[in-house]
């Protein structure tokens, strides 16, 4: 029966991470058009509402899901993720999804890396050589050597770190709190945090990109949905190795959709950062 729900959870990640590639390539069509602040600002008005409908629908209502013995952290991590959405989906308009989601995908290592100081776990010699050969390819990506260092390549590097310190926080929030409550506090946070940005910089949208808006905001629904189902039936050490998909579906869109190119330092340097995501994960089932 495990591995029957093994087998359904890998199907859900894989799906997830579809889902949230098209989310990209969306956000990447609306935030070219459109502030970026305003763009991740109805989508946070979206996934809030979802957020709330969910908690109203478990035991105890909103109450329980916004109850919380740390709500400090809860509110730093719902704002910080806010911000880490703005910054990768501007990464999007300046890099492209190829690339954005290549260095990106460093944020398991990152995690991996910030897991002893901010966590106090132990992180042994294996998986500091696997962060290293991460990061060798995330500046084989970058390219630092080859004329000025362009500070737009920084932005997804941003990302990803905000992105890991997310990571981290959230495990360090489950100590305390469950993961319905951390999810409450992500969604309303920062639907709020956004707001407060957003309505500053609105304009109109076409009747099209309004479709468009639909959409990202459906698929953001449904990506958590299905995130949620996923970790429900199936471990995650079983299931998140295949949420490096979203690099693959995200770089297909990017290609097909927008035009984009696979430059052979990109292709080498996210096969390396892939790898040794993989091989921390490896590791840490082994010690788990």
């Amino acid at each position: 029966m495990r591995a029957q729900d093994t087998r359904l959870g890998i199907w859900l990640m894989v799906a997830t991470t579809f889902v949230f590639a098209v989310q990209d390539g969306i956000s990447r069509h609306l935030a070219g058009e459109y502030n970026v602040l305003m763009v991740v600002m109805i989508r946070y008005w979206f996934f809030a509402a979802f957020v709330m409908t969910v908690a109203a629908r478990r035991a105890g209502g909103l109450r329980a899901a916004a109850a919380t013995r740390q709500p400090g952290l809860q509110v730093f991590r719902g704002a910080l993720l806010s911000v880490e959405i703005c910054v990768m989906v501007l990464a999007f308009t300046l890099l492209g999804l190829v690339e954005s989601h290549a260095v990106f995908a460093c944020y398991p290592l990152l995690i991996a890396a910030l897991s002893g100081p901010v966590l106090g776990e132990r992180v042994g010699w294996r998986r500091w050589v696997a962060i290293g050969v991460g990061f060798l390819g995330v500046l084989i990506i970058l390219e630092p050597g080859f004329g000025v260092f362009a500070l737009e390549a920084a932005v997804p590097l941003l990302a990803a770190l905000m992105f890991a310190l997310y990571g981290l926080l959230t495990r360090f929030a489950a100590r305390a709190d469950s993961a319905a409550t951390s999810f409450f506090w992500t969604g309303v946070v920062g639907a709020v945090v956004m707001t407060g940005a957003g309505l500053r910089v609105w304009e109109p949208m076409t009747p099209p990109d309004w479709v468009w808006m639909g959409s990202l905001c459906l698929t953001g629904a449904l990506g958590h949905f299905t995130l949620i189902k996923c970790y429900e039936v199936a471990e995650a050490s079983a299931v998140q190795p295949f949420a490096y998909l979203q690099l693959v579906f995200a770089s297909a869109i990017g290609i097909a959709v927008f035009d984009e190119t696979v430059a052979p330092n990109v292709a080498l340097g996210a096969a390396l950062v892939v790898g040794a995501g993989l091989f921390t994960l490896w590791r840490a089932q082994l010690r788990g």
